[in-house]
Parts: structure tokens; C-alpha cells; sequence
């Protein structure tokens, strides 16, 4: 994995911020989702979806990345995404589930980054398109790398995870503070 601890005397799961203030946005887009008739906001995962999910949570668990918190949309398939995913991780990090994930804006998951307790160094979103590939473009800026080109060219897939580091507060996040750390899909 190419992403690592940000400082080596921290706990990767720990909520405490160390000597640099260095913090970790983890961007989780939900699984694969059937399209059954009902509301948008209620449909499930498909069979393939709850193949890639727990895929997607020992890649996330081979990180070293523990979250201190995670904000998960309510709408059914992101709960559960995030519930088979949360079954690969060393340790179950504190959930909150927001209705305002749900079909949010690049604006709003900003101003809900904003709102981020500063005692929580790494987050965790498990959210929607196009959402979630807007902030990760968003934060990490103009930056090059491996990481950026295969999440531009393959775009963000259902179960795709983004990895943004940046330093400084959570009130500090806006376009172009951070950097794309690591990118995985569940074709890589």
C-alpha cells in the first residue's frame, strides 16, 4: 500500500492529533446498488455490490487507515456498504450517519468537513457520485501523480476508494489543500 502513517508515534486509528496536525480523508463510494422499484434513496446492493464491498474493506483495513469517525449517508445502499465494510477493519470507528450525504454537493461535503471535530485526524465518508470523486479532484488540486491519473481515467466506481491528505484543521479544508495519497477500484 502507498499510504502511510502520518507521524510514527500515532495510533493510525487514533482520534488525538500529533505533532503536525497531518489529517487523512478517506472517500468510500458505496457499492454496487441493484435498481429495484422503489425510492432511490432506498435501493440496495446488488449481488455484486455485496461481492465488492468487503473487497473494498480489507484493501481499506491493508492501509493501516483506522478512522477515527465515519460519516455515512442514510440512504440504504451506502448503510450497507459501510456495514460489510466495517466487518474487514481492525477496529469499528465511531458512525454517524448523515442525512446530508445523501445526493450531496461538492459545497455541502465541504461544509461537512468544516464541521469535523479537530480531535479526529482520520475520516472516513462512505457517500454517492458524483460527490465523491468531485472531492477528491477537488481537495487534491492540480496535483500529478499515479494515484491521480488511474482515478482520472477510470473515473470513481461504485466500491472506489480515495485517499487525501492534507494538514491543518478540518475548518481549513477547501479546493486545493490537500494531496491524492493512494486511489483503489475494485477492477484495479
Amino acid at each position: 500500500m502507498s499510504v502511510a502513517a502520518t507521524s510514527p508515534e500515532s495510533n493510525p486509528g487514533s482520534t488525538e492529533t500529533g505533532p503536525t496536525d497531518a489529517r487523512r480523508l478517506v472517500l468510500l463510494r458505496h457499492a454496487k446498488a441493484d435498481w429495484p422499484q422503489v425510492s432511490d434513496h432506498d435501493r440496495p446492493l446488488a449481488e455484486r455490490g455485496r461481492k465488492e464491498a468487503p473487497v473494498a474493506g480489507r484493501w481499506l483495513a491493508g492501509t493501516g487507515i483506522n478512522p477515527g469517525l465515519t460519516l455515512c449517508s442514510t440512504a440504504v445502499r451506502t448503510r450497507e456498504t459501510w456495514k460489510l465494510v466495517v466487518h474487514e477493519l481492525p477496529q469499528r470507528p465511531r458512525t454517524v450517519y448523515e442525512e446530508r450525504m445523501y445526493d450531496a454537493s461538492l459545497g455541502e461535503l465541504i461544509a461537512l468537513l468544516n464541521e469535523t471535530p479537530d480531535d479526529v485526524r482520520d475520516l472516513l465518508l462512505v457517500g454517492h457520485n458524483p460527490g465523491m470523486h468531485a472531492l477528491a479532484d477537488a481537495l487534491s488540486g492540480g496535483a500529478e501523480g499515479d494515484a491521480l491519473a488511474r482515478m482520472n481515467r477510470g473515473g470513481f466506481p461504485t466500491a472506489a476508494i480515495a485517499v487525501v491528505g492534507f494538514d491543518g484543521s478540518w475548518k481549513s479544508v477547501e479546493h486545493g489543500v490537500g494531496r491524492l495519497l493512494d486511489y483503489w477500484a475494485p477492477h484495479d
